[in-house]
């Protein structure tokens, strides 16, 4: 069939329908193991929108598993604004028994942490000034340790594209928290991580971020969280370089919605397929030989777990 065969085709499909169906597949072939990581982040579709109003693009909120690089599930929005409304209906659909899950900064709010307990998981969330008096809290809390070398417990140095970045991580109970934040359910650990990056010719930048969770975390285990959640980011850019999802100008109706939960399906199969091959490659391989299409769906069916 044409193109406009296809895309006609895509936006009639019920979104709602479709993703019910995804979410059913991936229980099917997916079970959290105890611990495991799911990031929780926004990507806009930027060829989405109305050709006659250009801020109408669609937002897609995602849920991505770290360990086995797996799209547990996503959710519309209208707008990156909508994410805070949009992430507790996302994270409602998905089974989080004994999960972490981490989420940046935007959706530190306690409608989400709460939901995240209730759905019997644990939360790692990003502390900002949209939080205000809980940043100003874990900020004071921290205060004393900021130069003390002695209380440091985990670092980790990474060597890439030219620059070198270095994390400290450090973490204190809740309770040195000063004043009264109950309606943060089940708050366990403060954690702030000190972030210094170099590049040649610039000077050395230094950060410092930080954290709150439900669950009681030693300094690696907050280091190493942090920096799986970077994984889908890694994911965005797969879907916007290996399947050029910004580019895809489709945008009538469920269309655009409709390809993108059909992009994370494809994805998670590709990688689920156990070829050594870039993503691009497996695509290629897909167009040209029935047989490695073949091996693909097969693989999507019967994902290999990592325990």
């Amino acid at each position: 069939p044409a193109d406009d065969t296809i895309a006609r085709t895509i936006s009639a499909i019920k979104p709602e329908q479709f993703q019910a169906c995804f979410l059913k597949w991936m229980a099917a072939v997916h079970t959290l193991t105890q611990g495991e990581l799911i990031a929780i982040d926004g990507k806009t579709l930027r060829g989405s929108y109305n050709r006659e109003d250009r801020s109408s693009t669609i937002h897609m909120i995602s849920a991505y598993a770290t360990a086995n690089k797996l799209v547990l599930g996503q959710l519309k929005t209208d707008k990156k604004s909508n994410e805070i409304t949009a992430i507790p209906e996302l994270l409602q659909l998905l089974d989080l028994q004994g999960a972490l899950v981490s989420i940046d900064a935007m959706a530190c709010q306690t409608k989400i942490a709460k939901t995240i307990i209730e759905q019997k998981g644990d939360y790692l969330l990003a502390v900002k000034g949209n939080q205000g008096n809980l940043s100003k809290a874990v900020q004071q809390a921290f205060s004393a340790l900021r130069n003390d070398a002695s209380s440091l417990e985990a670092l980790q140095t990474e060597k890439q594209h030219g620059r070198i970045e270095s994390r400290l991580c450090q973490v204190l109970d809740a309770s040195t928290l000063e004043g009264n934040f109950s309606r943060w359910k089940g708050l366990k650990t403060l954690a702030m991580i000190t972030s210094f990056r170099t590049e040649k010719g610039k000077p050395v930048s230094m950060e410092y971020r930080y954290y709150i969770s439900s669950r009681i975390m030693s300094a690696e285990q907050v280091a190493s969280a942090v920096r799986e959640h970077w994984a889908i980011e890694s994911m965005h850019w797969v879907l916007d370089v290996s399947m050029q999802e910004d580019a895809c100008q489709i945008y009538k109706d469920h269309a655009a919605e409709n390809l993108a939960c059909l992009r994370h399906l494809a994805l998670n199969m590709l990688r689920a397929e156990p070829t050594k091959l870039s993503i691009v490659g497996k695509q290629k391989r897909c167009w040209m030989k029935t047989e490695h299409l073949e091996k693909v769906l097969i693989a999507g069916l019967s994902v290999s777990l990592k325990n």
